[in-house]
Formats: C-alpha cells, sequence, structure tokens
C-alpha cells in the first residue's frame, strides 16, 4: 500500500487534512477534513506543481497529464485531479471520502511529488469555472 498526506492552510482561516491511499495497481481513495469554508458545493482539485512560492497561485494548472479538457469525475474526458465538489456544511465543515482511478500514487503518471510538474503535462485551457484558490498544500509520500 502507498500513502500520501497534504495538509491544507490558507491565509483565510481555511485548514484541513487530505490522505491518499492506494493498494497495488487500484483506485486511489481521497479521504479528508476541511474546516473554515463558507457552507455549500467548494470545487476539489489535484494541481500539477508541488510549488507553494507565491502561496496557491503557483501550484500551477489542474493535474492533467492526458491533455484533457475539464471535466466531472465521472466523465471520460477530464483532467485527472478534476475531483468534483465537496460539500461544506453550515459549520463550515467538510469531511469526505473519493475514490478516483486517474490520481495513481505511483508509476510515470502519479501525483507524487517527485514529479513536480515536469513529466509532460500539458497546461489546461480551463479550469472549470471553480473560482479562486482558497487553500493549498502539497502532496507527500508517507513511510
Amino acid at each position: 500500500m502507498v500513502k500520501a498526506v497534504a495538509v491544507l492552510s490558507s491565509s483565510e482561516g481555511v485548514s484541513g487534512t487530505i490522505y491518499f491511499t492506494q493498494e497495488g495497481d487500484g483506485p486511489t481513495t481521497v479521504t479528508g477534513n476541511l474546516s473554515g469554508l463558507k457552507p455549500g458545493l467548494h470545487g476539489f482539485h489535484v494541481h500539477a506543481l508541488g510549488d507553494t512560492t507565491n502561496g496557491c497561485m503557483s501550484t500551477g494548472p489542474h493535474f492533467n497529464p492526458a491533455g484533457k479538457e475539464h471535466g466531472a469525475p465521472d466523465d471520460e474526458v477530464r483532467h485527472a485531479g478534476d475531483l468534483g465538489n465537496v460539500t461544506v456544511g453550515e459549520d463550515g465543515t467538510a469531511s469526505f471520502t473519493i475514490v478516483d482511478n486517474l490520481i495513481p500514487l505511483s508509476g510515470p503518471n502519479s501525483i507524487d511529488p517527485d514529479d513536480l510538474g515536469r513529466g509532460g503535462h500539458e497546461l489546461s485551457k480551463t479550469t472549470g469555472n471553480a473560482g479562486g484558490r482558497i487553500a493549498c498544500g502539497i502532496i507527500g509520500l508517507q513511510g
């Protein structure tokens, strides 16, 4: 089993921890807890770069090794990093689980931190109009 974690933070008071696990060549399970968000739907994406030198703006486009257009998690055509929306409750928190086949933790198209966006990822033309980036973190392998 391969595991990774990303600790999210922002200057706007948003925080959270996101865990990634993958067994063998199976799908990656993403579980997370977020707080400090406005209630409602919030876009959730994996971006191409492990760079937060300019806050969330320097994380690059959505992770997109196949060079596809933005789409929903169940769409055949989508960025690998398009994980849909998380629902935030009236208390400003969200807990979620996402199972996805396009974000492996190892191999040539993995989301592990070793690539740093230099693996031939093409820039996406759109972001799905998800709005500004309000929190980000760097995914790091565990163990």
